[in-house]
């Protein structure tokens, strides 16, 4: 297998570094004071403020925009990560298209939104800069708390614990903290080591232990933790990958994207990745559009992401989509696979019959020597006792579990998009419930 024309195609080094490296710089360089004043006059500081309701945490844009207007960016970084903790991860990553800014008033009337994800960055980077924490711990209440997960929802919930003065430990399977924030999201989004850089600053609370290469169900136990702690916080997120459910996705060259991804977001030296010379990737999302871009950066001469609807089903944004292009990725739609061969891939196109999504029978073949899987991810993992709902831990509106005592938010808990400012918004109002619960 490993001598197939399949992987054949496979290898590193397909561009000199200095290449990779400008491939890979700030897809967003920050604003210099003087931009970001005059990104902020843009502003109409509308008093029913759309963008505030658009926003999953609820940070006061127009407020925080005001500050960096009057030149008090560490003002308006305050203002953010009173709502948003992780306010300088979402200003690179959220689809600020889809949010805030599609429904700023200037979008609606020029067709151009004020650089609201910008702004935001500028702001956050600012405070971040001086080394400075603008919180503080409450007084010890001798409670514990332990939070298993440490993305973007475990982080939120564990520091708003600590800043309410519990104490908390937070469980992670990885041997670094961050979840999908260090592991999962494109690296031209997150340049300079940043996820790495905000987890610090945010354990700069204090209260916070992190015990990491440690997984429930390896060694920890949710009764464990129970009988161990006040309440327990689960941000597990989605470890399991849907299968593709094509003949020959076992084959040498065929991978899951977020192992892709992540391999690629630790790696020192980008040259000695192995990437395809002809890269499909079956999805159409975020993660899709993630890898199917990294991909093409890396040297790869034609990248498809191929998808079973159309375009306008496709889980990433238009931006996303566009972003795609603009790398030179094909995007194929209304196709799904069928089987991975040597050297190339079968699709057969689909239609709609019935509100039910079905092969019409017609197929053809595209040169495949690398098939990345981004087709969605699973809960897995989950303890028994909680109740699955749609394929994850059914919550109520603010983060309880069927289990007394037990709270979960982000990808694995019902209710939310896959978004890490929704993850944040989840692990905050949980602690926030968490904290109610302990003090009656």
């Amino acid at each position: 297998m490993a001598n197939s024309q399949m992987t054949r195609g496979i290898a590193a080094g397909r561009l000199p570094a200095e290449v990779i490296a400008g491939n890979f710089s700030d897809l967003h360089p920050p604003l210099d004071p003087h931009e970001a004043a005059v990104a902020a006059d843009r502003c109409y500081f509308c008093h029913d403020a759309p963008c505030m309701t658009a926003c999953p945490t609820s940070i006061d844009i127009p407020l925080f925009i005001r500050q960096i207007q009057t030149g008090t960016p560490e003002s308006a970084a305050k203002t953010i990560l009173d709502q948003n903790i992780l306010g300088g991860m979402c200003a690179r990553v959220c689809p600020t298209e889809t949010l805030c800014e599609e429904v700023c008033v200037r979008e609606v009337a020029e067709g151009k939104p004020v650089l609201i994800g910008q702004l935001q960055r500028y702001a956050t980077d600012t405070l971040m800069a001086d080394g400075v924490h603008p919180f503080a711990r409450a007084a010890p209440t001798g409670k514990r708390v332990a939070v298993v997960g440490a993305g973007p929802a475990g982080l939120a919930c564990a520091h708003r614990l600590a800043m309410k003065g519990h104490d908390v430990v937070v469980y992670d399977a990885r041997q670094k903290p961050g979840g999908l924030n260090e592991y999962g999201i494109a690296s031209y989004k997150t340049v300079g080591g940043f996820a790495q850089a905000e987890v610090d600053w945010l354990l700069q609370i204090g209260g916070i232990t992190m015990e990491l290469g440690k997984a429930l169900g390896d060694g920890l136990s949710l009764d464990g933790l129970r009988d161990g702690f006040d309440a327990v916080f689960l941000g597990i997120g989605l470890a399991g990958v849907n299968a593709l459910r094509a003949e020959g996705e076992d084959r040498e060259g065929v991978r899951d994207a977020v192992d892709f991804i992540a391999e690629l977001r630790q790696s020192d030296d980008l040259t000695s990745l192995p990437v395809g010379r002809n890269v499909v990737v079956i999805g159409g999302g975020m993660t899709a559009v993630d890898a199917a871009v990294q991909s093409k950066l890396l040297g790869a001469q034609t990248v498809t992401i191929a998808y079973r609807r159309g375009q306008q089903q496709m889980a990433a944004s238009v931006f996303e989509q566009d972003l795609a292009a603009s790398r030179g990725v094909r995007i194929l739609c209304n196709v799904m696979p069928v089987a991975v061969q040597d050297g190339e891939i079968e699709l057969e196109y689909t239609a709609q019959e019935a509100g039910a999504l079905k092969g019409t029978g017609e197929r053809f073949r595209i040169v495949a020597d690398q098939v990345f899987k981004a087709i969605g991810q699973r809960l897995d993992g989950a303890p028994d006792g909680l109740k699955i709902e749609a394929g994850k831990i059914a919550v109520s509106d603010d983060g309880k579990t069927s289990i007394t005592g037990v709270w979960a938010g982000g990808d694995c808990a019902s209710g939310g998009d896959d978004l890490t400012v929704t993850a944040v918004a989840e692990g905050r109002d949980a602690a926030e419930d968490i904290d109610r619960a302990l003090r009656s």
